[in-house]
């Protein structure tokens, strides 16, 4: 019986002939015809090179080899309803790791009140927020989930646009208007050099072109602070800027651009559960905006 390779249908065959003692019988216990099984029956024998039953008139005997081979099955036969069993009992248990990747504000004020909820629900799954202003590569599996503020390029990612997000200009308290004078003697907090071209950027600029930046940083909950503490105005997303007690929203007459948040996911992975019912809740929670 060396080199031979059997498959767990084969030895189900087997199992139902030893059970039934006929080949009618087995295939009553199995769905199958009586000719199947007599021909899966001499399949399986000339495979392990030994008569595995003594046809009989009165049915199917197992000969020593048969009866070595039946202990097998049957340790086969146990550890294969256990794990179908195990995989019953998991249907609606979901576990596992999944990593999810935004930016620094929306994964903290946008994405923990989603991974709360989702965890709830899902207790044994794990879920990695990460927040970095690098793109995450998908494909490369450095993240399962990624929310963005610009559409993928890549041909293998499922995207969709989740929402629009409005942004204002803030300030503290009591601040003056600061469009008299082009902004001459009002101070800024505005995003690092590397993130110039953006479009929020480009509208302080635009608007109050004489005003003196004081702060600059990637993260929208850094300048946040800033400007909550009286250093400058800042462009922040309205969620974000309308949590903050100590600001207020300041009309120039026209609100900076908005951006689209758009979520993607790599389609080899478009069967993950624990991914689908991820973003189960955060269309629930956002997929209407």
């Amino acid at each position: 019986m060396n080199e031979v390779k059997m498959e767990w249908s084969d030895l189900k065959v087997f199992l139902a002939i030893a059970r039934a003692g006929t080949l009618g019988g087995a295939a009553r216990l199995t769905g199958q015809t009586q000719p199947t099984m007599g021909r899966r029956l001499r399949a399986l024998e000339e495979a392990v090179g030994h008569m595995l039953f003594q046809r009989t008139s009165d049915g199917f005997i197992l000969t020593d080899e048969g009866a070595a081979v039946l202990r097998h099955a049957e340790r086969v036969e146990e550890e294969t309803l256990a794990f179908e069993r195990e995989l019953a009992g998991q249907r609606n248990e979901l576990s596992g790791v999944l990593r999810v990747s935004s930016s620094d504000w929306f994964g903290v004020h946008m994405l923990t009140p989603v991974c709360h909820a989702f965890s709830l629900a899902h207790p044994h799954v794990t879920v990695e927020l990460l927040t970095d202003a690098r793109l995450f590569n998908l494909s490369r599996r450095e993240a399962d989930l990624v929310f963005r503020i610009q559409p993928f390029d890549q041909p293998d990612i499922i995207q969709r646009k989740l929402m629009h997000i409005d942004y204002g200009l803030y300030g503290p308290a009591g601040q003056n208007n600061p469009l008299k004078d082009e902004g001459t003697g009002c101070s800024l907090i505005t995003l690092d050099s590397a993130f110039e071209d953006f479009p929020d950027v480009q509208w302080l600029h635009r608007l109050l072109p004489k005003a003196n930046i004081v702060f600059r940083s990637n993260s929208r909950d850094a300048q946040a602070m800033m400007c909550a503490q009286g250093a400058g105005l800042a462009v922040l997303p309205r969620p974000l800027g309308d949590l903050i007690p100590n600001l207020k929203r300041i009309d120039l007459g026209e609100s900076p651009p908005g951006r689209d948040v758009w979520l993607g996911y790599h389609r080899d992975l478009r069967g993950l559960r624990r991914l689908r019912a991820f973003l189960d809740v955060v269309l629930e929670r956002y997929g209407g905006n």
